[in-house]
């Protein structure tokens, strides 16, 4: 019984240590990635390499260049904080010195230390050192900052998504920042209210385009979807400005339009804040036909008033809501790219515009450097 005993404590204790290693290899990766952890694994592995540089290069120059060194400088840029940069470039420039002495002067014959590698190397180690200093500020690793950036676009995609409508409804949307980028400028929240009778969508315009404003909707769009259905529909836009109005910001100000659905009777009003007009497509008469509400633009002025316009949605209309990327346009007239849209959008009466609003986006706005967003919302006949 007390060699079983003692076999099952040995084993115990193997487990616990083996348990105490594996938590604490994880919680060094994990802070690594973090930021936070230590570098002294990968700087040890790039000192080891500058040796085998050196040494390859001393005894065959011709398959590896004293240029080589450059690339642990480059790995340090991304892997090392600047400190640890520090140490790995003064083992480069020793190396550069055991080279330049074991291979002799440069003006003997090729393959050798030159000015010109001593540049090269001294230029890797500048912009390596330039990475390392803005990411430490940033307290990011370079892998994670990639996923980080993919992570807030599909934050961005997930929180632009339309919720489920019932049946007799039709909803897209879609979104195309400016130069092709991930990360625009135009955002949408939306949130069925009222026990999912009421459908309320807000669309906004950030000040800017592309990469510039995208900082600051990813933020607004947070607010905005926090705000959406805590308060009163009327009350929404007064809060949105008031919070626009206490960040502070040099470019503060955003334009929006903010729809209230009843999806049982069609019936809505519209708020906007120095936005676009809607459209709405009559069934009955073929027309499109404007829905423009009074409001100032959001983060102007505090005390801000904004009053809607009414509208009902019968079985075959369309509502269509947009930013100014497209139908805006370097002299043209926004009422012309209004008529260029609507001309467009004509054609997909038919087919009940299904696949319609990233088409619609291709036909009047592709080569548009702005931010482009388009809703459509259409009610069944």
């Amino acid at each position: 019984m007390a060699r079983g005993a003692a076999a099952d404590s040995f084993t115990a204790r193997q487990r616990k240590a083996v348990y105490r290693v594996r938590t604490a290899m994880r919680r060094s990766a994990v802070d690594y990635f973090r930021g936070g952890g230590s570098d002294r694994l990968a700087l040890a592995g790039l000192l080891l390499t500058i040796p085998a540089i050196t040494w390859g290069t001393i005894v065959s120059a011709v398959w590896f260049s004293p240029t080589a060194l450059v690339l642990p400088i480059v790995a340090g840029g991304l892997l090392l904080r600047p400190a640890s940069l520090l140490c790995l470039y003064a083992v480069a420039a020793a190396a550069l010195i055991v080279e330049s002495i074991a291979l002799g002067p440069y003006a003997e014959g090729p393959a050798r230390v030159t000015p010109g590698t001593v540049l090269v190397v001294a230029a890797c180690g500048f912009f390596g050192l330039l990475i390392a200093q803005f990411r430490a500020r940033v307290g990011v690793p370079w892998r994670r900052g990639g996923t980080m950036l993919f992570d807030l676009r599909e934050r961005i995609r997930v929180q632009s998504a339309l919720p489920r409508l019932p049946q007799g409804w039709h909803r897209e949307m879609a979104l195309r920042p400016a130069g092709g980028q991930s990360f625009s400028g135009d955002f949408v929240v939306a949130a069925r209210t009222n026990g999912g009778r009421t459908l309320e969508v807000v669309l906004t315009d950030v000040s800017g385009k592309g990469m510039d404003a995208a900082s600051r909707a990813l933020l607004l769009s947070g607010a905005f979807g926090g705000l959406l259905g805590s308060l009163p529909p009327h009350g929404f836009l007064p809060a949105a400005n008031g919070y626009l109005l206490r960040q502070d910001w040099d470019e503060g100000f955003a334009t929006s339009i903010h729809l209230v659905l009843d999806l049982d009777s069609g019936d809505y009003e519209l708020l906007s804040a120095g936005h676009l007009p809607a459209l709405q497509l009559n069934a009955g008469t073929g027309r499109w036909e404007e829905k423009a509400a009074e409001g100032p633009l959001l983060g102007v002025y505090d005390g801000a008033q904004f009053d809607p316009v009414k509208g009902t949605l019968r079985p075959g209309d369309v509502l269509m809501l947009f930013t100014d990327g497209l139908v805006e346009a370097s002299g043209r007239d926004i009422s012309e790219g209004i008529d260029r849209l609507t001309g467009e959008a004509d054609r997909y009466v038919a087919p009940g515009f299904e696949g319609a609003a990233w088409h619609l986006i291709e036909a009047v706005a592709k080569d548009v450097n702005d931010d482009r967003a388009l809703l459509l919302l259409c009610r069944r006949p």
